[in-house]
């Protein structure tokens, strides 16, 4: 079975920076995308940033020029940097997996991690 294993959430003040990764777990064949996605109290799940297997990405305006996503392929693990963070980026972070292949059957999915909660304090 495949699982994606988040870390790297945490409290921290405005302006500092964490590293969230996320790996699938498993017997992965290939994973078309990955990304990160946030959910603050009463408010929708929204796209954060995204990458594909071939490396392009896109992100939510509110965070471009301070977060940035990144992949390793060969580890089916995604990472996303956070700097300058601000009180508004507070929210719970889910990794993402779209595509997901398994080896050695026609399964394809997505996944969703469990969730990390990412507070910025004021």
């Amino acid at each position: 079975q495949v699982q994606l294993v988040e870390s790297g959430g945490g409290l921290v003040q405005a302006g500092g920076s964490l590293r969230l990764s996320c790996a699938a777990s498993g017997s992965v064949f290939s994973i078309n995308a990955m990304g990160w996605y946030r959910q603050a109290p009463g408010k929708q799940r929204e796209l954060v940033a995204r990458i594909t297997s071939g490396g392009s990405t896109n992100y939510a305006d509110s965070v471009k020029g301070r977060f940035t996503i990144s992949r390793n392929n060969a580890k089916n693990t995604v990472y996303l940097q956070m700097n300058f963070l601000k009180h508004e980026d507070t929210a719970v972070y889910y990794c993402n997996a779209e595509g997901v292949v398994v080896r050695g059957t026609w399964s394809r999915y997505d996944l969703w991690g469990q969730g990390t909660q990412v507070t910025v304090s004021s």
